[in-house]
């Protein structure tokens, strides 16, 4: 009962006249983003952040959230009408979504996306705010070995699962942490990393980075492949025949609770969980045949598991202060941007930003099921605005982005020469997110090691004593090892291939 009083206090702060268009202004936002091929998420959500300087803490992450979960309901638009996924994780649904389009279904396929991405989003939302609680309260007997062998596991798992090769995995993982090692050592005070330039000795900055590596490359990137779009699909019909409603019930039911388990994983992303979805409903299927042909149960699954994905992400954020995908960490950046550390203490010290923030997520997801399909022709054709009239102004409103976080021309440099990298990174097929996941923890895995050799008095022992860290290494541990044998096996497939041919 108490967490439905804390739910109801959370409503009566989010919908507060500001609160509330923030995140009306959030969610919009963040449709136009999953509707921009390329843009996605993660690089709607760092170039924009930037506009909340000076914001309400409240309002501004109520706004970021609501880019990060519009996004995913934007990116099927374009995925079903015109065959581009708007994000990543809206790829899976081009197979049957498009395929609908073509046979004249397109508002079946929006109708059955919009009503899955509805269900995936509540029902993880839903186990936010009574998981939640009572998982922060357990994470409050976790000491500083504990968060150092949790962060390390969660780093093992997303350099296992966001990249062909482990090597590459490594390798963006060790650069966001000299990355995070830039500036002031705390323990000697000396300067460390930052090449005897100024600007560098308080850091690299969370916000330049992910802006150059996540908006800047994006950017690069989608202009080199030079994307363009085809006459979009009308939308008409938004409901499935009866005959099936009961195969479409049972995708979404599917597709949510995967969604949900999936999303509770570091390093495992909405584009996991589209692609799980996908394979256990073509596995299941009493017709097999017609996936990719136009199977609504093709559309169903996916797009309920990658918003129920979304949403469950957000537990271990608000829970531990985990960041399990990209685009949560850099809202976890935008959190400790604004004064506010995700983890255990959040629910008792913040407990009226958490659930204002939790409401309004409830709240935007309604105001997405209303705005998704009567605009959808709408967003379509904003898709297919060019992308040479595009990549100027989101380049510039990128840079003026940067400047304004310090005032700053050096900020605007350093913001390109990530984008650069970044560019280089998506060639080199090396994980961009290992590397601002890194970032973004390195400080506190650096603070929690520390800590955890001073108790000890430099024992390195003190993690395999504790009963919960010795837990958390040895599955890291399991991890790595099983990690290394599936990237051997590939290797060895992949050469007996190639020998074959």
């Amino acid at each position: 009962m108490e967490t439905f009083g804390l739910l109801l206090n959370g409503f009566s702060n989010a919908l507060t006249w500001e609160n509330l268009l923030f995140c009306i202004i959030g969610v919009s936002v963040g449709m136009f983003v999953g509707v921009m091929p390329g843009l996605g998420p993660v690089a709607g959500t760092a170039i924009l952040i930037p506009l909340t300087f000076g914001m309400d803490p409240t309002s501004a992450i109520i706004m970021l959230s609501g880019i990060y979960y519009g996004a995913m309901y934007g990116g099927t638009i374009t995925s079903v009408l015109i065959n581009i996924p708007g994000e990543a994780a809206s790829v899976i649904t081009c197979i049957d979504g498009h395929q609908l389009a073509k046979q004249g279904r397109a508002g079946v396929a929006l109708g059955v996306a919009a009503v899955g991405s509805f269900v995936g989003g509540i029902t993880a939302l839903i186990g936010l705010a009574f998981i939640g609680p009572p998982l922060a309260s357990f994470a409050l007997r976790f000491g500083p070995p504990e968060f150092f062998a949790l962060m390390i596991l969660g780093l093992m798992m997303l350099i296992g699962l966001m990249g062909k090769s482990l090597v590459k995995g490594f390798i963006a993982a060790v650069f966001g942490l000299l990355l995070a090692f830039v500036g002031i050592d705390p323990i000697s005070g000396s300067s460390r990393f930052t090449l005897g330039i100024p600007e560098l000795f308080s850091g690299v900055d969370f916000v330049i980075v992910a802006m150059g590596l996540f908006g800047i490359s994006e950017i690069l990137y989608n202009a080199d492949q030079g994307q363009t779009a085809e006459k979009p699909a009308r939308v008409k019909g938004l409901f499935p025949r009866r005959d099936e409603w009961s195969a479409t019930l049972k995708s979404i039911g599917r597709g949510t609770g995967l969604g949900v388990l999936i999303g509770l994983v570091p390093g495992a992303n909405a584009v996991l969980s589209s692609l799980a979805s996908y394979s256990l409903e073509k596995k299941i299927s009493k017709n097999p045949e017609s996936f990719g042909k136009g199977a609504i149960e093709g559309v169903a699954g996916p797009e309920t598991a990658n918003n129920a994905t979304s949403g469950s992400a957000l537990i271990p954020l608000f829970t531990l202060g985990l960041p399990s995908s990209p685009t949560v960490a850099v809202i976890l950046g935008a959190f400790i941007m604004h004064g506010l550390q995700p983890g255990p203490k959040i629910f008792r010290e913040n407990s009226d930003f958490v659930w204002a923030v939790i409401a309004s997520m409830f709240i935007g997801n309604v105001i997405l099921l209303i705005m998704n399909l009567p605009l959808a022709n709408l967003w379509a054709k904003v898709a297919q605005v060019p992308y040479k009239i595009l990549l100027p102004l989101i380049m510039m409103f990128t840079m003026v982005g940067a400047y304004t976080v310090k005032n700053s021309v050096f900020d605007i440099g350093l913001m390109l020469i990530f984008g650069v990298i970044g560019y280089f990174m998506k060639k080199l097929d090396i994980p961009i997110a290992a590397t601002v996941l890194t970032l973004v923890l390195g400080s506190q895995i650096e603070s929690s090691f520390l800590q955890s050799m001073a108790i000890s008095d430099g024992n390195a022992g003190i993690f395999f004593t504790r009963p919960i860290s010795a837990v958390l290494i040895v599955l890291t541990v399991i991890i790595f090892v099983g990690t290394l044998i599936a990237g051997l096996k590939n290797k060895k497939s992949m050469l007996g291939t190639d020998m074959e041919i």
